[in-house]
């Protein structure tokens, strides 16, 4: 099983998937670090990226999962995967892949951002996250989770969400 934890920047997922993969002693990776230096520069500067800075980075994602299926590993992820199209190309690495989406009011997860330290993210580019992001599809294998609770209950969820959907090797 590959669990990324998904939503827009400042919704709490790297550290609720941090902790997750922590408990359950799970490869981890931070999607922001697989940026090119181009893609970071463009956030920094407060221009979205579009579709066509994403998919490589996708692609590489898709095979850091690939990676760690072929070696029978489960994996823990933090990556925004705003998009349908951009889940489905992360679901190409392996199959198990399940989304849990750390999701909450605006209010909420601005507050988060604007004493947020050292990030390249601006919050200025919340709204644009906002609007390109697409909620989970019936469909796709995973859940909402609501950042306004606290972390550690929010990571007791996950785990229980996890253990519900069998654990992972």
């Amino acid at each position: 099983m590959h669990l990324v934890f998904m939503g827009v920047s400042g919704s709490g997922k790297t550290t609720v998937a941090e902790r997750v993969s922590r408990a359950l002693d799970l490869p981890f990776a931070e999607a922001d670090v697989f940026h090119p230096r181009a893609n970071i520069d463009k956030m920094a500067a407060g221009v979205p990226l579009t579709d066509e800075d994403r998919w490589p980075w996708l692609r590489e994602l898709a095979g850091w999962i690939a990676d760690h299926e072929a070696l029978g590993e489960s994996t823990v992820m933090a990556c925004s995967a705003l998009k349908r199209s951009y889940r489905d190309l992360l679901r190409e690495g392996a199959p198990g892949v399940r989304f849990l989406h750390m999701h909450g009011p605006e209010e909420v997860i601005w507050e988060r951002l604007a004493v947020r330290p050292d990030h390249f993210m601006p919050p200025g580019l919340l709204r644009s996250q906002l609007e390109t992001l697409q909620p989970l599809d019936p469909d796709e294998p995973g859940r909402e989770f609501d950042v306004r609770l606290d972390v550690d209950t929010l990571t007791r969820e996950a785990l229980a969400y996890v253990e519900s959907a069998g654990k992972p090797s």
